[in-house]
């Protein structure tokens, strides 16, 4: 299973970011081939594009990994276990476009083995998900992202998209802020086998989960890229890009998982955005779209 989940995430890696370039029209991925001392290592992919360029991502990330090895102290007491090797991989993409229009994504898709002295497989999971993270609230792109992720999610469980969203909605929440990361889509992790559901099983759901994402995805980048914006949308752009980074170094699994278990920092911090504003105190305009966001992020919605 190992071997046939990292061949699928490199090819959608190269699906995914073939597909991104095409849309930009500009800027191309640089890649990185990684080698991690402890074992394994990873392909990561960056896009960016500097202020002038007419480029549609001002920075973005398609990054898969591989690795293996001895868990960590700190991490075999998280999973409540004395001693314990371990194998993940994934494919992990953060994408910030430069229009303030363009929401922010974020999609993960992992698979994990743990294993005793003999080698063999004791436990494994799948996991990941998707979400949006707009700067300006179109309610039609918020129905149209999680349609499609209702629709992938139907095909193998009609329980599935309403566990997972609001899975989704308690995870991607800055619990300091009171408020969420953005406005969801789907969070599911520690998928193991059971009666109903085998391995095999899961994994069709998460690579049915994962061919989706382009088409969450690509047809709001299309339609909001090329709408004029003012250095005051811009502004709070990044500002809310501030309450992203908040979430990523603060409570995100994923970072934590990556720094200790020595991963490659650049990779780990690739999601962080080039432009981020912390303003004191701020608080958007009565009666305006800005604040139009703020009240969708502090109370969850169900969008389909």
């Amino acid at each position: 299973m190992k071997d046939k989940f990292y061949n699928y995430i490199q090819q959608l890696q190269d699906t995914i970011c073939k597909k991104l370039e095409e849309i930009d029209g500009k800027a191309t991925f640089h890649e990185d081939i990684w080698k991690r001392p402890e074992g394994g290592g990873g392909r990561t992919r960056v896009i960016q594009n500097d202020t002038e360029s007419s480029g549609v991502f001002e920075k973005g990330g398609v990054n898969i990994s591989a690795v293996h090895g001895v868990l960590p102290e700190t991490m075999r007491k998280h999973f409540g276990v004395e001693q314990g090797d371990f194998f993940a991989c994934g494919l992990s993409l953060v994408l910030h476009p430069k229009n303030p229009f363009v929401p922010t994504v974020h999609a993960n898709w992992r698979y994990f083995e743990m294993y005793n002295q003999q080698g063999e497989v004791v436990d494994s999971w799948f996991g990941g998900g998707q979400d949006l993270t707009p700067y300006y609230l179109f309610e039609e792109d918020a129905k149209h992202f999680h349609q499609v992720c209702k629709t992938a999610c139907d095909r193998h469980n009609d329980g599935f998209y309403k566990n997972y969203k609001k899975r989704c909605d308690e995870y991607f929440y800055n619990s300091h802020r009171n408020e969420a990361r953005g406005i969801g889509g789907l969070f599911f992790d520690y998928c193991k086998q059971t009666n109903e559901m085998s391995m095999q099983h899961w994994y069709d759901f998460v690579t049915e989960v994962g061919n989706s994402f382009l088409e969450t995805y690509v047809p709001i980048v299309e339609k909001r890229k090329d709408i004029p914006f003012t250095q005051e949308h811009r502004n709070w752009q990044e500002i809310r890009r501030g309450r992203y980074v908040e979430f990523n170094l603060v409570h995100d699994k994923g970072t934590l998982f990556g720094l200790k278990t020595n991963g490659r920092i650049e990779s780990i911090l690739m999601s962080l955005p080039p432009h981020v504003q912390w303003v004191y105190d701020h608080h958007p305009e009565k009666g305006s779209e800005e604040e139009k966001l703020i009240q969708v992020l502090e109370d969850p919605k169900d969008w389909v």
